[in-house]
């Protein structure tokens, strides 16, 4: 990604980003947008297409194929999570009601799909227990809660350019990125140049 502005995230940063996120990211960087990009979790196949893509989740699929309806499971927990992101991006429509529906489904899915607590001489991190597709979910799960209990949780956030809504992790010194990238961020000064304009005509 080239360097940005208009509140987006700074690659040259020295901030890093902890391996979890880029579970994370994967999982939530699924969505069909305005600009190209397809939706891969669309039925069962192109979801364990996906899902044997991503080492993380070893042959979760491989012993018990993905379903239509897993993959419906997937894109309501991948839109639970990007609703998140977006509150942490400041996006107003994500917050109030819809906020409330997102973490009340990711408490639903986090009952579903519990997790372990594996101890070794290196460390402790929350593994899934679950063979399968549930695997899969549960792995997604241990990386955002490994990762929401960093100081870099409010980081992780989702474009605030509809329809984009990449998510993102936030490298900026102070925190403050809103886009994915510089030409979401002009699009939005675009977008809002022109309304300004539409307004001073009709005024």
């Amino acid at each position: 990604m080239a360097a940005v502005t208009a509140g987006a995230p700074e690659p040259s940063s020295p901030r890093a980003a902890a391996p979890t996120v880029e579970t994370v990211l994967a999982f939530v960087n699924t969505r069909a947008d305005g600009a190209g990009r397809r939706e891969l979790f669309d039925d069962g196949d192109s979801f364990a297409a996906w899902v044997a893509d991503h080492d993380e989740f070893g042959d979760a699929t491989a012993a018990s194929p993905a379903t239509d309806a897993d993959a419906a499971v997937a894109r309501e927990l991948r839109d639970a999570l990007v609703t998140l992101l977006l509150a942490h991006s400041g996006d107003e429509e994500s917050r109030g009601e819809p906020l409330l529906r997102a973490e009340q489904h990711l408490r639903s899915v986090g009952a579903l799909y519990p997790l372990a607590t594996v101890v070794t001489a290196r460390g402790v991190e929350l593994a899934s227990p679950q063979t399968g597709v549930p695997h899969v979910f549960g792995t997604v799960l241990a990386a955002v809660t490994t990762f929401a209990q960093t100081g870099d949780w409010a980081r992780l956030k989702a474009c605030r350019n509809p329809p984009c809504h990449f998510g993102f992790f936030d490298r900026t010194r102070n925190g403050g990125g809103l886009y994915c990238s510089t030409g979401c961020g002009s699009q939005v000064s675009m977008r809002k140049h022109r309304q300004r304009q539409r307004d001073a005509r009709e005024a």
